[in-house]
């Protein structure tokens, strides 16, 4: 898209957005929001200003995904450096990375937060590995499918420990 275009679409979706209807919501918006949510033509996780963290299910009012497990995952792979970082669509890239006792190999991670709900199926990890070769090029290696799954376990357990450490301000 041209650059030149980009101010004319965010006008135009803030235009939009202030054509919410005034009056009682029909059932198509009752059956996608669901009764009392203040929905608006991004959706209903997308809010500026609301509450001041996430709710007891750890849905924040900024993100559409869990934020315990958001948090986690950005914690976990905090050692990283990160290539992209997307809260609405629950997506995390790293860059490559290589640790200081083996530079001939490297390691990226993908990860996808899948559910608004802290669920273990809530979150996907894919790891990609490469090794230096003698002619100093990065070549894709496999990688072992349990280096995911631990991963993933990890985001999850810290998920929990935040959840927890939330809670407990409450009680």
């Amino acid at each position: 898209m041209n650059k030149l275009l980009y101010p004319i679409f965010i006008a135009l979706m803030l235009a939009l957005s202030a054509c919410a209807p005034t009056g009682e919501a029909d059932s198509y918006d009752d059956n996608v929001r669901g009764e009392g949510d203040q929905g608006s033509i991004f959706g209903e996780s997308i809010t500026f200003g609301g509450s001041d963290g996430p709710s007891k299910d750890g849905i924040g009012s900024g993100i559409a995904v869990n934020s315990f497990l958001w948090r986690a995952s950005l914690d976990t792979l905090s050692f990283m450096p990160l290539n992209q970082v997307d809260p609405f669509g629950g997506v995390i890239l790293s860059d490559w990375y290589s640790a200081p006792k083996s530079p001939t190999e490297r390691y990226k991670l993908n990860v996808y937060i899948l559910t608004r709900a802290l669920r273990s199926d809530g979150v996907k990890v894919s790891v990609f590995k490469q090794m230096r070769t003698t002619s100093n090029e990065w070549q894709d290696v496999a990688t072992n499918k349990e280096t995911a799954t631990q991963i993933e376990n990890s985001i999850l357990t810290r998920a929990r420990q935040m959840r927890i450490n939330y809670e407990s301000q409450f009680e």
